[in-house]
């Protein structure tokens, strides 16, 4: 995961998000300019190519970020960097809720790709070509630049969007480990056909996602495997997450901020036994989002979920 501290320039903060550029993204854009330099009779084009290029990834990456929103999730931060953008996005963890926060991102390439080519059509038909060629390239190129942006995005290779976006239809059937699993699996698939077109293009850029993605796909299958062990852990049946609602796993799982200990913040109030100190905000072990523990309402526990043992 990209530091949105270390290495990232703070740009803008729009509706409570703040967008953060990383370093990276300047070498690439002069690699990029350089090499495309004699596309355009004058190199304003070229700049103005790459910012269509961010503004496109940026819209996208919006998309997430307004979407988990909407249905109640967290969405603070956006990172642009050299492979896209990321949205740092928590949404319920519910399929519908996930699938949708995914999916939004895409949808903003949908909505665009009509209007970029409506605007190539256009342009033919005004005579453009003749009158305008550089404008004529411009446009033509940031709308081959959406397309070719939604059709990546769409593989179903985890975790692009596509890949995520099978995760959370499939989590319906199989649940969120499973599919996890599974997504990460046929990730791997995806991954290994790229690097062998990275191999067989000698081309280091497809080599880098290639090993960008593997590394992500090889994650997605840890995080799996440890939700399908704590799945298996007895819970605390008189609490939930405030987010997710996943009743917390019982023994001391929880690490002191002050000590370094391990205790279990439900049995204690959220005060640490060791030291004394009393946690201002308890982690879900599920879903990662950190809440007070006064937050943690009492509920019945989840259907099939043994009550925990240790108190």
């Amino acid at each position: 995961m990209i530091s949105t501290q270390s290495g990232s320039l703070r740009l803008f903060r729009f509706a409570g998000i703040q967008v953060y550029l990383h370093w990276s993204w300047f070498v690439v854009a002069l690699i990029e300019l350089s090499s495309r330099a004699k596309q355009y009779g004058s190199p304003f084009w070229n700049v103005a190519e790459y910012l269509a290029l961010f503004a496109i990834v940026l819209l996208h990456e919006f998309g997430h970020a307004l979407a988990c929103r909407s249905v109640g999730g967290k969405a603070e931060q956006i990172v642009l960097w050299p492979l896209g953008g990321i949205a740092f996005v928590s949404p319920p963890m519910r399929p519908g809720a996930v699938l949708w926060s995914i999916a939004a991102g895409p949808l903003v390439n949908v909505v665009l790709a009509p209007i970029l080519f409506g605007l190539v059509w256009l342009g033919s038909h005004l005579g453009w070509t003749e009158t305008m060629p550089d404008l004529t390239s411009f446009v033509f190129a940031v709308a081959i630049t959406n397309a070719v942006l939604l059709v990546f995005n769409l593989m179903p290779v985890y975790p692009l969007d596509g890949g995520q976006i099978v995760q959370s239809l499939l989590w319906f059937w199989l649940g969120r480990a499973r599919s996890l699993f599974v997504s990460a699996i046929l990730g791997l698939v995806g991954v290994s056909a790229l690097g062998v077109y990275a191999l067989w293009r000698q081309s280091l850029w497809y080599g880098f996602m290639a090993l960008f993605l593997g590394q992500r796909c090889l994650a997605g299958l840890r995080y799996a495997r440890g939700l399908s062990a704590l799945a298996k852990v007895p819970r605390h049946p008189g609490f939930a997450c405030p987010s997710c609602h996943e009743p917390p796993p019982g023994g001391p799982m929880w690490l002191c901020g002050s000590c370094g200990q391990r205790f279990n913040p439900f049995s204690t109030a959220a005060v640490c036994p060791h030291c004394s100190t009393r946690q201002p905000a308890t982690m879900c072990a599920f879903c990662g989002v950190e809440n007070p523990i006064e937050a943690w309402s009492a509920s019945s526990p989840a259907a099939g979920v043994p009550p925990v043992i240790d108190v």
